[in-house]
């Protein structure tokens, strides 16, 4: 008879903690404040748009170039996007197994009041709930229509390769280009609002002292972020970037 020699292999540190409820909401926090620092950087290389084609052209060739000679042609930006689609990631999963952890742990049958009784109390999810996850689809959705809009040029009909200045007043040129954009910029602007409210909490930045400070600093965030990101389309469709 043949010995069985496997061995029980414990559980990493990682993946215990990946496991636990505490290591999700950690990594949605780690994750969505690369995002967050992704979506400073890219605010402000939009911004160029307002000096000119030139500009905004010449941005776009330098991205390519960062880290050169150290790196190839491109290697940076391809690096970039292998972090940050990581962190979307990481962040999408972790908000869907807690989203499914939430809804498992809530009673699943209300007794009904007889007349004249108060009703049992349903947990309902809180309004920051549903905008974060509802937020999170819309967001999910505009990356995909944003890379096929202005990276792969697929959706966009007037789009021309190697002109980027050209290609960003092409898509703000139609009705549904900036409605999908102010739709889902409007939509992260309530999602960095909480979602930095509850990232701080989750990091331990959170105190009594503090509150008032985080919720200022995730206030303003949010609406910085969101006007920048949607004063190009505005701009457009008011003939001041043409």
């Amino acid at each position: 008879m043949a010995l069985d020699t496997r061995t029980d292999r414990r559980p990493s540190f990682a993946g215990l903690l990946w496991r636990s409820t505490v290591g999700k909401k950690t990594a949605m926090a780690v994750s969505g404040i690369v995002m967050l620092l992704y979506l400073v950087v890219h605010m402000l290389g939009n911004l160029k748009i307002f000096f000119g084609a030139a500009d905004f052209d010449a941005y776009a060739a330098w991205l390519r170039t960062i880290g050169e000679p150290f790196l190839h042609h491109e290697w940076f930006l391809w690096i970039a996007r292998v972090v940050l689609l990581a962190a979307v990631v990481v962040h999408a999963v972790a908000a869907y197994q807690l989203s499914r952890r939430d809804i498992a742990a809530r009673p699943t049958k209300y007794a009904r009041p007889s007349p004249g009784h108060h009703p049992w109390p349903r947990r309902r999810a809180s309004y920051a709930t549903r905008t974060m996850r509802w937020g999170g689809v819309i967001l999910g959705l505009f990356i995909v229509w944003h890379i096929l809009d202005l990276t792969t040029l697929t959706v966009n009909p007037r789009a021309e390769a190697g002109h980027p200045y050209a290609n960003v007043v092409a898509t703000f040129s139609t009705w549904y280009g900036n409605a999908v954009y102010l739709v889902a910029m409007l939509a992260l602007g309530l999602h960095i609002r909480h979602g930095f409210w509850s990232a701080a909490q989750t990091l331990g930045a959170g105190r009594p002292g503090r509150d008032r400070t985080l919720k200022t600093l995730a206030n303003t965030l949010a609406a910085a972020l969101t006007l920048g990101f949607i004063a190009v389309p505005v701009s457009v469709m008011t003939g001041v970037v043409s």
